[in-house]
């Protein structure tokens, strides 16, 4: 099997998980183009901030009627289905689904006069609509989500004959349908609603970006910078697929996007086939880590969470850059084991013109984002309302001058690094300076999100406006400056360009579409059922209320679950089940868990999925182009992704590693030095090598340097208590004496509403403005009255701190507790650097006495 015939397997595998096997002739073909492009332009308009836009509800349906149309025009039924003809039934099922889907659109006034009584035509095409969706899931994303949502859905109607732990009074037809399809509580809710309003752009930003050729561009840069340095193609690899991450939300498309380049150029430089595949696919299943364009699930979160974007990008940037770096020295670890080498430079440059390449770039990069993000704000300030068109106009200015600038280097870099059979590296300098255009859309999305506090959306739309603006026209410019070809041409060329943009990221979206419509019927049961309450029950009787157990439960759910869902769907899937879960149990052990580092928990590890062996779709699509076995690819790139597997444990007890909780630039630095040694040694632990071949007794002591290094008051509890303890009569005395922004922090038993003896763990935020203990301690919801040496909960006020953390009344206050004056825990780095020094110095002994 040559090379192209590898690719073009791995492409094929692409089509069929993201974009649609299907690529009919004809007026059939001409209509699969046509559609989406229509989508794209609807979704464009329904996110300008020019029109009158419809509401969310209307949006939704009109959304999930082109997935659904598209879902069964564009994937066959089974594998022996045509495949460059749409059969008659296929535009039957596409029809009907999606005007079952459109129905809400259609018929929105009369369904809002008879809410809750619907009719029998509303039920027929909410079963119709249903039975549609589930097949068109069956169709774009395999069989797993469909028997997922099947099998909750069965639970709504079966309900009085289940067991009785997850027993419920059931719910019947006409209550299911109009709940799940008739109402934004099912189908379409908070899932395709995000899908709707923010995924959607984000993905077609990422198409447009790819089209106008960012993506060859970040490809060749990355391996320009780093391919002639030891085992470089592979830390090419891990780069390029990082920023591809801000491209493609898709790891399968990631891997084959980058991997068509990198996993010839790494089986070249001495890795096996399986390594070479296994790097691709860990690199690439991290790239939606990277921020600022996370997958569809981030943009979730804001929902879920009910936090803005810019939380969840700055949750997740330590995380991702730990993940990344880690990365990068497991593959020169790799190179070091087997004694490789890089490849020579296309030019020989000494060490200092090296640097100075490097400085320029890196100084260059710099300027232009302070000139931006300062320049922009003195112009706010200057000229008011004038300062958006100023904007406007200095970014065109610098665009022209970009692209002038790029237009004398394109000839020197590489044009096409997937055809190109390179065996020599390309100078950095050129390669660099041929695209620098294309970092402008990024810094105007980041603009929108990071300063200028634009919902997600509205920062999409107008990074993507501003890239169609560069698809049209960065082909005649460049003509033009570079007078080889006819500029009229290349402008036309660069709405083709711009057309097929738009019909590759509606296309990219059918699988996203589908599955958060999908996903929305187990949101829906769950809120009919209220299964929710019954998984606290259920987890808690599993894990015996141990934290980690629960965590642990929760990971292999999610590996399951993703090794036949789609991340998104299986974040929705698993958060709406389990996150609440955990944060409630964990508060009850006094663990307060931010909810923001439950849902990146469970988001890590569905991404996780997408190389777990035996279904992960990123692994076979490596295999193919490395043409080597795809299990044993897997296999080997899941070791190498333990190191993001250990990342969301360490964070859920060291919140610090999400930027929370941190006192000033100083603990900031000592968190990311923490962080990302800690990760290095993991890796060396788990890759048996370090300056040589570990011994074991090594190995275990870098998994306890990397423990104590993310977790280092897991030790500083053993030195100084954590907490000074008093009982629960001197809660006044205590809430009196109580620091700005501490809560209180107490223990309350008693019997709950099944009879049970119950104890928990409770933080409840006072009002430090009040200034008696009893006036602060009333502020939280609770009036307590001593009885016979207790403090008894004698009244709750609704609404309150106190009566969402579940307190009931009669229920005793049996402890208090402040936070210890202590010294910080980082000491404990101190002795953990130390002792990973000894190491390093044993290891060297052994290398000269070798």
């Amino acid at each position: 099997m040559t090379n192209n015939n590898a690719t073009q397997d791995a492409q094929d595998i692409v089509a069929q998980a993201d974009t649609g096997a299907r690529s009919p002739k004809g007026l059939s073909g001409r209509i699969l183009w046509f559609v989406p492009l229509c989508w794209s332009i609807f979704q464009l308009w329904y996110a300008s901030p020019f029109t009158v836009a419809l509401n969310d509800t209307e949006a939704r349906a009109i959304h999930l009627a082109f997935a659904i149309f598209l879902a069964f025009t564009a994937y066959p039924a089974l594998k022996s289905s045509p495949r460059d003809h749409i059969p008659i039934q296929d535009w039957i099922f596409a029809l009907v689904g999606s005007f079952s889907a459109s129905y809400l659109y259609v018929f929105y006034s009369d369904l809002a006069t008879r809410a809750g009584a619907p009719i029998q035509f509303d039920i027929i095409t909410a079963v119709a609509g249903m039975l549609l969706l589930l097949e068109a899931t069956r169709r774009a994303l395999g069989p797993p989500l469909m028997v997922v949502a099947a099998v909750f859905l069965l639970y709504t109607f079966a309900g009085p004959h289940m067991p009785d732990v997850i027993a419920h009074k059931g719910a019947s037809l006409n209550k299911t349908m109009s709940h799940m399809w008739l109402t934004t509580e099912g189908v379409f809710g908070v899932a395709l609603g995000v899908s709707t309003s923010f995924v959607f752009l984000f993905v077609l930003f990422g198409a447009l970006l790819d089209r106008a050729g960012a993506g060859g561009y970040f490809i060749k840069v990355a391996f320009s910078l780093l391919g002639h340095m030891r085992g470089g193609p592979a830390k090419a690899a891990v780069v390029a697929s990082g920023l591809s991450g801000l491209i493609s939300g898709s790891s399968i498309a990631n891997v084959v996007t980058t991997g068509t380049f990198t996993i010839p150029l790494m089986k070249r430089v001495g890795f096996p086939g399986t390594k070479a595949g296994a790097v691709e696919v860990a690199a690439s299943t991290n790239g939606q880590l990277t921020p600022p364009i996370m997958g569809a699930a981030a943009f979730l979160m804001v929902e879920y969470v009910g936090i803005p974007y810019i939380e969840v990008i700055k949750a997740a940037l330590l995380p991702a850059l730990i993940s990344y770096i880690a990365l990068i020295y497991i593959v020169h670890l790799e190179a070091c084991k087997a004694g490789m080498s890089g490849l020579p430079r296309r030019h020989t440059s000494t060490f200092l013109q090296s640097l100075q390449n490097f400085v320029v770039i890196v100084i260059g990069i710099c300027l232009l984002s302070l000139g931006v993000y300062y320049g922009i704000g003195w112009t706010k300030d200057v000229f008011g309302d004038a300062a958006s068109p100023i904007i406007a106009v200095l970014i065109f200015i610098s665009y022209v001058a970009l692209v002038r600038y790029s237009a004398k280097y394109k000839t020197e870099a590489v044009e096409d690094p997937a055809a190109a059979d390179l065996s020599e590296v390309p100078d950095p300098g050129p390669t660099v300076r041929s695209g620098l255009y294309y970092l402008l859309p990024i810094v105007v999305l980041v603009w929108c999100l990071m300063v200028e506090r634009f919902s997600p959306g509205l920062s999409a739309f107008w990074a993507t406006l501003f890239m169609m603006f560069i698809v049209v026209t960065q082909r005649p410019l460049m003509a033009f400056f570079n007078q080889a070809h006819d500029p009229v041409t290349e402008l036309k060329e660069g709405f083709v360009d711009l057309a097929e943009g738009f019909v590759a990221g509606a296309r990219n979206m059918i699988g996203i579409g589908v599955a958060t419509a999908a996903a929305g019927i187990v949101v829906g049961v769950v809120t009919l059922t209220g299964i929710g309450l019954v998984m606290t029950d259920f987890v808690e009787f599993i894990s015996g209320g141990n934290i980690i157990l629960m965590l642990l439960f929760t990971a292999i759910i999610s590996l399951i679950l993703g090794m036949g869902l789609p991340t998104t769907a299986n974040y929705i899937v698993v958060s709406t089940l389990m996150a609440p879960v955990i944060v409630t149990l964990g508060a009850q052990e006094g663990l307060i868990i931010p909810l923001i580092a439950v849902h990146l928990f469970v988001f890590y590890f569905g991404i996780l999925a997408d190389d777990t062996p035996p279904v992960g779709l990123a692994a076979f699509a490596a295999a193919a182009i490395a043409k080597d076995d795809p299990i044993k690819t897997g296999i080997q790139g899941f070791t190498y992704d333990i190191r993001t597997a250990i990342l969301p444990f360490m964070f859920i007890f060291n919140t610090q590693i999400l930027l929370l909780d941190l006192d000033g630039p100083w603990h900031l630095f000592l968190t990311i030095f923490s962080a990302v040694t800690a990760m290095l040694v993991f890796s060396a632990a788990t890759q048996g090598w370090w300056l040589t071949r570990n011994k074991w007794w090594e190995t275990l002591l870098m998994l306890l340097i990397t423990f104590s290094l993310f977790r280092p008051g897991f030790w500083w509890d053993k030195v100084y208590d954590p907490e000074v303890i008093y009982k629960g009569t001197e809660i006044m005395e205590v809430a009196g004496k109580l620091p700005q922004d501490q809560t209180l922090n107490i223990i309350v038993a008693g019997e709950n509403i099944d009879g049970d003896m119950v104890s928990k763990h409770v933080h409840l935020n006072v009002d430090h403005n009040k200034d008696s203990g009893q006036a602060r301690v009333e502020s939280t919801g609770l009036e307590l009255r001593q009885d016979n040496g207790k403090m008894i909960v004698d009244m709750i006020r609704f609404g309150s701190d106190a009566e969402k953390a579940g307190i009931d009344f009669d229920w005793e206050v049996t402890q208090v507790s402040v936070p210890s004056d202590r010294p910080m825990k980082e000491w404990v780095f101190i002795p953990t650097l130390l002792l990973l020094a000894a190491l390093g110095w044993n290891q060297r002994r052994r290398i000269k006495q070798a």
